[in-house]
C-alpha cells in the first residue's frame, strides 16, 4: 500500500515534476483534459437547466468517475516553479480512504462537528458566516459582533480588514503580518464578548498572502488550532508557494485546515459540466496533495460572478453529490448571491443556492456573499442568520423536492442577476447602537421565511 505523499515528497515534487508553462496550461492542458472527458464518460450537454437541482444520481457517479480521472491525469500546476505535481492512483485512493469524515471546530459547547453527508441526509450542514466581505475598521467589530450572536451561525469566518489604525495595508508587507494578528485578536475577542468563547472560526480572510497567515493563526491570542485555517489557491487546479507555506504553517501548528479554489463555468474548464469535472478533481487533490482537512466543491459562473443562476445550481447540486457519494469527505460548497441588504432577492438567492447544498449532501457552507461581496460594508448579521436556518432546514429535503422549490425561487429573482439591487450597507441596514435591523430589513426576512415555510422548507415558526 502506498500512503499519500507527505509534505516533503509533494516539495520534491514541485521541482521535479513535467514542465509545463502556466499559458500552455490554462490554454491547452486544462481544457482538452476536460474535454476528453466529457466526451469519455458522455457527459457534454447534460445540465439540465429546467431541473436546476440534479436527482439523476446515477450521472453524479458519472462526474466522479470523470473528475477521478482528471485528477490522475493532470495533477496541480505549481505556478513558481511551472512544474506539475501528480499523484499516483494509490495515492490518490489512499488519501481519500484516510481523509476525516467528521472534523470537530471550535472548542467544548460552543463548538461544531462537522460530519460526512450524503443527498437528502437529516444531519444539519454547518453554516459559517460570513465570507470575507471587506468592512471598515468602524464597523468590523459591530458587524462581527451581530454575526456570531447569530445562533444559526454555527462557525464564525466575518469580514476582511483592508486598512489598520487608517493605514493601508499592502499584501507581502509587514503591515500584512501584522494585519492577520490583529485580525485574529479581534476576532477572538469577539466571540468571548457573543459568549460564544470555543465557537469554531477560519480564518485568516484578511490574509492575501501567507504573511497575514502567519500573523493570524496559532499565534497566541489568535486564531487556535481547533479552529480552520483559511487556505486558497487559484483555479483551475493550479497551487503556488503561497499556498504550499500556509499548508505547512498550519501542519507546523498542528492544525486543521480548509482548503478551497474554484472552478470556473465560461473559465479554462468550458461549460457547466467542465466545471464540475475539474471541481471535483480539485477537491480530491486538496486531500492528496494539501493534506487537507475539510473543503472542496466550489463553483462560479464567470458571467454573473455569482452561481445562484440555473447552469451554477445545477453545477453545485452534481457536483456535492457527486462527493458525497463516492467519498467520506466533509466538502464545503459556497453559494454566491448578487443582491444585496434588504433586498427580497439576496434572501431568495440564498434560499436557492444553500438550499441546493445542503438537500445535495455538502457538509458545510460559507456565506452570504452580500452584493456578490464588491462593496464595503455590505453585509448585515440578518441574511447571516436567515442562511443559517437554511442549512439547517433544507437538510433533509431530498434533491428532488429541492428541485421543485428552486422552479419556484428562480423567477423572484433570476432576470435582475446581470443587474441585481445591491441594497443597502449595514450602517443603513442596522440599528448600529443595538445591533438591531431595521424595521425595513426586518420585515422583509419575516416575508420571505414565510414563503419558504410555504414551500416546504421547514423553518422554524416566529
Amino acid at each position: 500500500m502506498r500512503n499519500p505523499p507527505d509534505i516533503i515528497e509533494v516539495l520534491a515534487r514541485t521541482q521535479s515534476g513535467e514542465y509545463c508553462t502556466t499559458k500552455d496550461w490554462d490554454t491547452r492542458r486544462v481544457p482538452g483534459a476536460v474535454r476528453q472527458m466529457l466526451q469519455k464518460h458522455g457527459l457534454a450537454k447534460t445540465c439540465d437547466t429546467q431541473n436546476p437541482c440534479n436527482y439523476d444520481f446515477e450521472l453524479a457517479d458519472r462526474f466522479y468517475q470523470a473528475g477521478f480521472e482528471l485528477a490522475l491525469e493532470l495533477g496541480y500546476h505549481v505556478l513558481d516553479t511551472q512544474r506539475t505535481v501528480k499523484v499516483s492512483r494509490e495515492e490518490l485512493q489512499n488519501a481519500l480512504k484516510y481523509a476525516p469524515s467528521q472534523v470537530f471546530v471550535g472548542e467544548g459547547k460552543d463548538g461544531t462537528l462537522i460530519k460526512h453527508r450524503t443527498p437528502g441526509d437529516p444531519y444539519p450542514m454547518a453554516s459559517v458566516c460570513s465570507l470575507g466581505i471587506t468592512n471598515s475598521e468602524a464597523m468590523f467589530p459591530l458587524i462581527t459582533l451581530g454575526i456570531a450572536r447569530e445562533r444559526a451561525v454555527d462557525i464564525l469566518e466575518a469580514g476582511s480588514l483592508i486598512t489598520l489604525r487608517g493605514h493601508e495595508v499592502l499584501s507581502g508587507t509587514p503591515w500584512e503580518t501584522l494585519l492577520g494578528y490583529e485580525h485574529a485578536r479581534m476576532h477572538l475577542d469577539i466571540r468571548r464578548k457573543a459568549g460564544r468563547p470555543g465557537m469554531g472560526a477560519i480564518g485568516c480572510i484578511s490574509a492575501v498572502t501567507e504573511y497575514g497567515q502567519f500573523g493570524a493563526y496559532g499565534t497566541p491570542g489568535g486564531f487556535r488550532t481547533t479552529d480552520l485555517a483559511l487556505i486558497l489557491f487559484p483555479s483551475e487546479l493550479k497551487i503556488d508557494y503561497r499556498t504550499l507555506h500556509k499548508v505547512i504553517h498550519t501542519l507546523n501548528c498542528g492544525g486543521m485546515m480548509k482548503c478551497d479554489s474554484p472552478s470556473m463555468i465560461g473559465g479554462m474548464a468550458g461549460p457547466p459540466e467542465g466545471a464540475v469535472i475539474c471541481s471535483i478533481a480539485c477537491a480530491l487533490l486538496s486531500y492528496a496533495i494539501l493534506q487537507n482537512t475539510v473543503g472542496g466543491g466550489e463553483i462560479y459562473d464567470v458571467r454573473y460572478l455569482a452561481n445562484v443562476n440555473r447552469e451554477g445550481l445545477w453545477a453545485l447540486s452534481v457536483t456535492a453529490q457527486a462527493l458525497a457519494r463516492n467519498t467520506h469527505i466533509c466538502s464545503h460548497i459556497i453559494a454566491n448571491q448578487v443582491s444585496g441588504p434588504v433586498t427580497a432577492s439576496l434572501l431568495y438567492e440564498i434560499a436557492a443556492g444553500v438550499g441546493v447544498i445542503a438537500a445535495s449532501g455538502a457538509s458545510m457552507s460559507t456565506g452570504p456573499r452580500s452584493a456578490g461581496g464588491k462593496l464595503n460594508d455590505h453585509i448585515t448579521p440578518l441574511e447571516c442568520r436567515f442562511m443559517g436556518e437554511i442549512c439547517h432546514a433544507a437538510s433533509g429535503i431530498s434533491p428532488q423536492h429541492m428541485n421543485e422549490i428552486c422552479k419556484e425561487l428562480l423567477p423572484k429573482y433570476e432576470d435582475r442577476l446581470k443587474n441585481p439591487d445591491v441594497g443597502k450597507p449595514f450602517q443603513e441596514a442596522y440599528n448600529v447602537e443595538r445591533l438591531e435591523p431595521t424595521a425595513e430589513w426586518e420585515d422583509i426576512y419575516r416575508r420571505v421565511k414565510a414563503e419558504m415555510i410555504q414551500l416546504g422548507i421547514p423553518m422554524d415558526e416566529f
